[in-house]
């Protein structure tokens, strides 16, 4: 009965994240990133062949737990690209979309920009499978998000947003999953666009940012108080004028654009990480355990949305 009592103790005391709860799968996390990231080619926009075997992949992933799975295809310069989208929760009326993009900028693995985000995709469709939603969420892997789409009609996401305003659909918001898996602790790993903000948020590379524009709406204000509520990682709101460097580099500038509510969250990108659109970016880089939190906490902040 002694050891029963200490090793109880030890779990609730020593081991915080048990306490807290802890969703996400390190293991499954590295097999999907390896996966994604270790081919014999790279995500550009010409490698058409790598692209809809990365579509692929993701498509089977999302099938094995969504109530819907389907591709939206579109014509780009003569060549078919593909969205993948999943649902849950399809009877409830307002829908969330949460997204990342599969495609690279050049001649890189892509580890944190952005397979990063689109794991946090499958994981999510396989937290999400079968629990009791207030809202219809779609996961969408967008294609075409980098150079030379990039802030272009023809990227991924603007094709998504796009078809969501001319289906009239009830959006309530949308979350950017846009590079979630570079951490450091050490001090002067963390950089910014103004150097005031350093005083603000410190110097040290260890925490998640929740990044928003000014009257971003109450969707973000609600996602963003249950993200920080469930305490899994560190987490920073950031919040600044649209035209701010780095506020919209990813695919909710987009939903922006369609007057829909939009957040992103990421590890700042190269605010932090060096390896941005470098070869350097690889899966050996990232932070596997703190990637993992981030996701628990948009799984559990998408739970508790009311």
């Amino acid at each position: 009965m002694k050891n029963i009592f200490w090793i109880n103790l030890a779990m609730l005391f020593l081991i915080p994240d048990l306490r807290a709860g802890s969703y996400a799968d390190t293991a499954i996390i590295k097999t999907h990133l390896t996966t994604i990231t270790k081919n014999n080619g790279y995500r550009t926009h010409d490698n058409i062949a790598l692209l809809n075997s990365t579509a692929e992949y993701i498509y089977n992933e999302f099938k094995q737990h969504a109530d819907t799975v389907y591709y939206q295809e579109y014509s780009a310069n003569g060549q078919v690209y593909k969205n993948v989208i999943c649902s849950f929760g399809i009877k409830n009326s307002k829908s969330i979309i949460v997204g990342a993009h599969y495609d690279v900028c050049d001649k890189q693995e892509g580890a944190d920009d952005n397979a990063s985000g689109i794991v946090g995709l499958l994981e999510l469709s396989r937290l999400l499978k079968n629990k009791k939603l207030n809202y219809k969420i779609d996961l969408v892997a967008f294609t075409l998000e980098e150079p030379p789409y990039f802030r272009t009609k023809l990227m991924g996401s603007y094709i998504h947003a796009k078809s969501l305003i001319d289906n009239k659909t009830n959006v309530h918001g949308m979350i950017s999953l846009e590079m979630i898996g570079y951490f450091k602790d050490a001090k002067k790993t963390q950089t910014y666009p103004l150097g005031i903000l350093k005083v603000l948020y410190g110097s040290r590379g260890n925490y998640i940012t929740l990044v928003k524009k000014f009257g971003a709406g109450n969707f973000v204000r609600q996602f963003a108080k249950q993200f920080k509520k469930t305490k899994f990682i560190k987490t920073k709101k950031f919040t600044g004028p649209a035209y701010l460097p780095g506020i919209d580099f990813s695919d909710h500038l987009n939903y922006w654009l369609f007057g829909i509510n939009a957040l992103m969250i990421t590890d700042t990108s190269f605010y932090r990480n060096k390896n941005y659109h470098e070869t350097t970016d690889t899966l050996e880089t990232l932070d596997i355990g703190r990637m993992a939190k981030v996701i628990d906490g948009v799984f559990e902040a998408l739970l508790n949305l009311k």
